[in-house]
């Protein structure tokens, strides 16, 4: 056994008749060593590179948000200004749109791809890293079979008919109809949702636990946005045509529609402070 000056780690020598010379190699002590820097440095990296993933997936998900601004824009410039008449005689986003986006895929957010449930199953409704669908069926004007998707429209932007005085026991007298209007930049449009859709109120609860996501029984159709899938955030597209995101307890503070309290019980002007389910819960009940 030798050591060579210059040499480190330690070189230890193992001889070689047959060129007569000795060969070099590491201890079993080094390379555990490295093996275990290597680990620590994976376990410091992975963190940050799994939030440089979602970051990532965030932007996509704007992105696509992007592409629906310009799918809107052009319908309403196609329509006199107007929003489609969809969610009123039985047809919806998904099918009024259909002829203007080419990829099925821009329905979902990179956060959300995978459905609910399988296609063929029932209760296709989705979740915060779930697409609702597939549906199983075709369903006149509105669906077709593999239907899926990771976004919802604030429903009151819909156009309905005069003679259609509500919408899902919704007075349709406080829906927008049009982009044209003011304060646009306060008005959700197109974001990330559990469902096609749905029509929120100021007097909506929150969610009760993270997971709830359902409508349920008294409504709160809130719930389908207020879904923590971009880290305490969602995407949105507004009625001026912007995407931006917003934070869960700003839902609240949003126009929805027309006669919607943007300073209502569940904001901190109605003195409910932190965004905790179990204060949520106990100021609704209070309520």
């Amino acid at each position: 056994m030798r050591k060579r000056n210059g040499f480190t780690p330690l070189e230890i020598g193992i001889p070689n008749r047959e060129r007569g010379r000795f060969l070099t190699g590491f201890t079993l002590i080094e390379l555990l060593v490295v093996i275990a820097i290597i680990a620590l440095l994976m376990a410091i990296l992975m963190p940050a590179l799994q939030r440089v993933k979602k970051q990532a997936k965030s932007v996509a998900c704007q992105a696509n948000l992007h592409q629906w601004v310009l799918i809107f824009s052009m319908y309403t410039d196609d329509n006199n200004g107007y929003f489609s008449k969809a969610g009123v005689h039985g047809t919806m986003w998904i099918s009024t749109l259909r002829l203007r986006y080419k990829e099925p895929k821009l329905r979902l957010c990179p956060m959300a791809v995978k459905p609910a449930v399988p296609e063929g199953a029932q209760k296709p409704s989705g979740g915060k890293f779930l697409a609702w669908g597939c549906f199983n069926r075709s369903d006149g004007d509105r669906l077709m079979e593999g239907d899926c998707g990771s976004y919802g429209i604030n429903a009151w932007v819909y156009n309905p008919p005069s003679q259609v005085s509500t919408f899902m026991t919704h007075p349709t007298v406080n829906n927008w109809r049009s982009p044209n209007v003011e304060g646009a930049g306060n008005i959700p449009l197109f974001l990330d949702c559990t469902w096609l859709g749905s029509c929120p109120e100021p007097f909506d609860q929150p969610p009760q636990y993270d997971g709830d996501w359902g409508v349920g029984v008294g409504g709160s159709s809130v719930k389908r946005f207020c879904i923590d899938r971009h880290d305490g955030f969602v995407n949105s597209a507004f009625m001026d045509w912007s995407v931006r995101k917003i934070g869960l307890k700003e839902l609240w503070t949003l126009k929805w529609h027309r006669e919607y309290n943007t300073a209502g019980v569940w904001t901190q002007v109605g003195n409910v402070q932190p965004f905790d389910w179990p204060q949520w819960m106990r100021r609704f009940k209070d309520y």
